[in-house]
């Protein structure tokens, strides 16, 4: 479905995205994770036209989507749900949603999406009329997440979606992520939870400094010493967090 080859990325003199290969097969879910500054964001950004890539290319269902603007993206089949949420605070929960469909021009196909949405978070549906700026973290992530499927897309990349949430929102969120596969939603994860992003997911990539240095089976990942130690909880995870 997805396809990056030998993807480059630059911020100035900052190679942030060094020969980048990736696969992403329809119907399933692959995560991304790495550390801060890995470059996964970045990953997401270039996949959705909002930085250019030097060299390299970025193919979806066979068409090459590289460097096309982001609305292109978007009619493509491709939403992201963004690192921080990024709601409109000012706007209501069903206002920020229809903003999500914007592309889309059927009324029955837009109220479709609302129904889907809603049936996969009660919680937004019981706060259709309120501002987004005074749902709680979780809530937002939800609207979020909410926005992203309106434009029913094929490819759903969701940039760390469990960030700042307590973990019982935590064990929700994915919960809902593995629902929304299940519905026929391909997903694209980055996620500094690596455990609970190796526990949903089918594949996955660790990318370092700019590099895929690790890729397979996420449960093979997920027993690999190496990555056990660095985002696991090993000895390199608790080195790292005393630097």
């Amino acid at each position: 479905m997805l396809k990056i080859e030998n993807l480059n990325v630059s911020y100035g003199p900052i190679h942030a995205l060094k020969g980048v290969h990736m696969e992403v097969n329809e119907g399933e879910i692959v995560t991304l994770i790495g550390s801060n500054g890995a470059g996964k964001s970045t990953t997401l950004s270039a996949i959705t036209g909002l930085v250019k890539a030097q060299t390299g290319s970025i193919s979806f269902l066979g068409k090459n989507i590289t460097n096309i603007p982001p609305y292109k993206i978007v009619e493509q089949g491709i939403s992201i749900s963004p690192e921080g949420r990024e709601v409109f605070p000012g706007l209501t929960v069903h206002e920020n949603l229809r903003l999500g469909a914007y592309s889309r021009k059927d009324k029955g196909e837009i109220n479709a999406a609302y129904d889907r949405v809603y049936e996969l978070f009660p919680r937004l549906k019981e706060r259709i009329g309120q501002t987004a700026g005074t749902l709680s973290g979780g809530e937002q992530q939800m609207l979020a997440i909410g926005r992203a499927l309106m434009s029913q897309p094929k490819l759903l990349l969701l940039d760390e979606p469990s960030m700042g949430l307590a973990p019982n929102l935590v064990l929700m969120i994915f919960d809902l992520i593995e629902s929304i596969n299940k519905q026929g939603t391909t997903i694209l994860l980055i996620e500094q939870n690596a455990n609970m992003a190796l526990s949903v997911a089918d594949r996955a990539y660790v990318l370092e400094t700019g590099n895929i240095v690790i890729e397979g089976k996420a449960s093979d990942l997920a027993r690999d010493e190496r990555v056990k130690n660095a985002y696991l909880g090993g000895k390199g995870a608790a080195q790292k967090a005393q630097q």
